[in-house]
């Protein structure tokens, strides 16, 4: 009896990922893959390319495209679709799972020749809620792990066909993809994984089931000279083609032929490692620890189903950042939602889209939440769509409302270009400030977190395995730079712009968390011993003002107020401090300290314009770089968030002491 080999590969880069590394890509992976797969054409599989990276490739490289729309047209490649800029369907609301789907199979359609029956999940994130969108598009099957159907309580050795699934009375069939599969292809040797699929066929298994990151084939550590310069691709390839137990096929002959293996309700998960990333730091250690123990103990395949971790909705829980950014993406779609459809357009659901794209909203061993350049590319998307609806439909200058819903308000102030947005709890800090013209969030930074893999820091690099193989990026341990623990601190506060310090005589300081609003709107009272600070916030198309004045007896000696500025250059060449004589004493990326300064420009070549920053009165001015450290599947690196400055100043009585910032544009 044969098995049938149902290979896909899912092609995937963030929206706004650096064009130097798309082109890197698709030399040592994308080409080279589809290169090799065109030598053999009764070799049937499916691939599912991310609508955004789709778009960069058909620009950059055509012939290749071409390549793969002549493999499609002969019946060699199967098509899977998905959300067209790779969202999390579940995190998103029903009418843009519509759009993004049908997005996307309109592109494949257009490009390829094929329409998608099927359909990639990204990060196999399953939640029952995205069944009627798929079907709505005209989508009859998705893979996801066989972990998810394990933890529905199915057996694991009937996991080799597809199973259905129904929410609302609207029916999905269900593939499950092999873990066994993903761990061997192509980390173990050509001639093995040939074998082990073999063996399942003389068991009796009906399918092997393989969908799983085309990147794994050139793109993580050690797979370029493993699968194309050792030959490893095509060894597999020929040595499957080769085989007496073994054909290929895509899904939909697969599926055509077969009948449904039943009815099945899968819980709200993802893939197992996911499902760790998602904990905070000390509950992701338990949940590792005891993963662990089971296995050392033997236990752990056969108690794996009830291992569960959290779900993918928990990033927005655990990063506060990434559920601001989420909430007001839910914002601006809702006010897209309301638009007459005269006075929609194509460029506002294309920006709605790439806002959506999953990267920047969360964080494990992939996941680009971390990386700014990926955050700043929803914002850049988010800010451009709001700046389109507002055009239509203005919105008003001043709101308060529960945004992301931590039960705190947020103060919106609006004045043309401008948007600031003010938390009202003890800290009283601006949490975005946004420039639609610019398209950029100056308040998006991220503090730095506790992250269970900071254990492993002072751990060396993972060798080669003993057997021939190569290392999974899950077990490596690399350092892209010297890193120590202490660099991995975390945060006692967030970074906010405008977190107060007060300073007594001997220099200590202590955080000014007891702010109260008042009922003037943009103004907050702090009530210290004898003494009380007003802190006030003022926009106007000139820019944000924030007053400070303070009342009573027994001052103190000194108050700090701390900005945190995202800005695009970071540490690069493009981003330097000015001073109100024209000098630069350096860059983003270095420390600064000056006395009696009134004035200071942040000019940034990459944001195409500036922020001043001056005040009515001197002050201490001190700027450094704020850090953090993670880990993606290339190893450990400390990443440049945002310039931290600090601003201090000796309060007198009655007096105030203002603060602008000033954005403005390149001529």
């Amino acid at each position: 009896m044969s098995i049938t080999l149902l290979f896909g590969v899912h092609a995937h880069q963030p929206v706004g990922n650096f064009p130097q590394v798309i082109d890197d890509a698709h030399i040592r992976c994308y080409g080279m893959f589809l290169r090799v797969m065109e030598n053999y054409p009764e070799f049937r599989f499916s691939v599912h390319f991310s609508g955004w990276l789709l778009d960069v490739l058909l620009e950059r490289f055509p012939e290749d495209m071409a390549r793969l729309k002549a493999m499609t047209q002969r019946g060699q490649v199967e098509w899977f679709g998905s959300g067209d800029c790779e969202p999390v369907l579940a995190a998103i609301p029903h009418r843009d799972r519509v759009t993004q789907i049908a997005t996307l199979s309109d592109k494949i359609e257009k490009y390829f020749g094929a329409r998608p029956s099927g359909a990639w999940l990204t990060e196999r994130v399953w939640e029952s809620s995205v069944v009627p969108a798929l079907v709505e598009t005209g989508i009859r099957y998705v893979a996801v792990d066989d972990y998810h159907f394990l933890c529905a309580g199915e057996d694991g050795a009937k996991l080799d066909s597809f199973f259905t699934t129904e929410e609302d009375g609207k029916s999905l069939d269900l593939f499950p993809i092999s873990e066994a599969a993903r761990y061997r292809l192509p980390f173990s040797k050509a001639e093995d994984a040939v074998a082990w699929l073999e063996d399942l066929a003389r068991q009796g298994h009906h399918a092997a089931i393989y969908f799983d990151d085309i990147e794994k084939f050139g793109i993580w550590p050690e797979t370029y000279e493993w699968v194309f310069e050792k030959g490893w691709l095509k060894q597999f390839v020929e040595g499957v083609l080769r085989s007496e137990l073994i054909r290929t096929d895509s899904f939909t002959n697969y599926h055509a032929r077969q009948k449904t293996r039943g009815i099945v309700y899968l819980p709200t998960t993802s893939y197992i490692e996911m499902n760790e990333w998602t904990l905070p730091a000390e509950r992701s250690q338990k949940l590792h620890a005891l993963i662990q123990a089971e296995k050392a103990a033997g236990r752990f395949e056969a108690h794996k189903p009830f291992l569960r971790g959290g779900i993918w909705r928990n990033f927005m829980s655990r990063y506060t950042e990434a559920n601001w950014m989420h909430k007001r993406m839910l914002g601006a779609s809702q006010r897209l939602a309301t638009l007459a459809p005269a006075q929609r357009s194509a460029a506002m659901q294309e920006h709605l889209h790439r806002a959506q794209a999953n990267d920047a909203y969360w964080h494990g061993l992939f996941g680009g939440l971390y990386l700014p350049h990926l955050r700043r590319a929803v914002w850049s998307n988010l800010l451009a769509l709001e700046a389109a609806l507002t055009a239509v439909v203005p919105t008003a200058d001043c709101e308060k409302f529960d945004i992301d819903y931590d039960g705190h308000l947020e103060l919106i102030l609006r004045d043309g270009d401008l948007q600031a947005f003010v938390r009202d709890d003890g800290d009283a800090a601006l949490v975005e400030l946004s420039s639609l013209k610019l398209m950029h969030n100056f308040g998006d930074t991220l503090r730095a977190y506790p992250e269970v893999y900071h254990a492993k820091i002072d751990q060396a690099q993972t060798e080669h395995l003993a057997d021939g193989g190569i290392a999974s990026a899950h077990d490596r341990v690399a350092f892209l730079q010297p890193i120590q623990p202490q660099d991995a601190a975390p945060d006692e506060r967030p970074r906010g712009m405008f977190m107060e310090r007060l300073g007594n005589i001997e220099g200590v300081l202590r955080p000014l968390d007891c702010y109260v609003s008042d009922s003037e709107p943009g103004r907050w009272i702090a009530q210290v011993e004898k003494f009380r600070i007003e802190k006030t916030y003022r926009l106007d198309a000139d820019g944000l003002s924030v007053g400070f004045r303070v009342l009573g007896a027994g001052l103190p000696a000194m108050i700090e107020t701390e900005l945190n500025l995202a800005l695009p250059s970071c540490d690069g060449y493009g981003g330097r401090y000015v001073l109100a004589d024209g000098s630069i004493p350096g860059g983003f990326g270095q420390e600064q300290a000056f006395e009696n300064m009134r004035k200071i420009t942040l000019e940034d070549s990459e944001l195409g314009g500036a922020l001043i920053i001056s005040a009515t009165r001197p002050m201490r001015f001190e700027a450094a770089p704020h850090r953090t450290v993670s880990q993606s599947e290339a190893g450990f690196e400390k990443i440049m968030q945002a310039v931290c400055i600090k601003l201090s100043w000796t309060p007198l009585v009655g007096a105030d002491q203002r603060i602008l910032l000033k954005v403005v544009t390149a001529s």
